[in-house]
C-alpha cells in the first residue's frame, strides 16, 4: 500500500472513531477544507509531515500516535 493511501485511511477512520466531521476537523486545527479533501482522495502526492503533526493534533493525539497504527506496516507499506 501507498504511503498516501495508508495516511487516507488513517485520517478516515480517525474522523469515524471520534464521530468528526472533516469540515470540524479543519476548522479545530485552521486547515482549509480542500487541503483535507485532497488528502484523503489521495490526491495530494508530497504530504508535510507538519501538515500530519497539525491533522494528529486535530485528534488529540501525537505524531508518534498517528503513525501507531497497522497500516504503516514497514512490511506492507510501498514508499517510493
Amino acid at each position: 500500500m501507498k504511503l498516501q493511501r495508508a495516511v487516507a485511511l488513517r485520517i478516515s477512520d480517525l474522523l469515524i472513531k471520534n464521530n468528526m466531521t472533516r469540515y470540524r476537523l479543519c476548522q479545530k486545527i485552521v486547515m482549509p477544507e480542500q487541503t483535507l479533501k485532497n488528502i484523503i482522495d489521495e490526491r495530494n502526492q508530497d504530504i508535510k509531515l507538519s501538515t500530519i503533526a497539525k491533522i494528529a493534533d486535530g485528534f488529540n493525539m501525537s505524531i508518534e500516535q498517528f503513525f501507531q497504527d497497522s497500516l504503516f506496516n514497514r512490511k506492507t507499506l510501498d514508499i517510493d
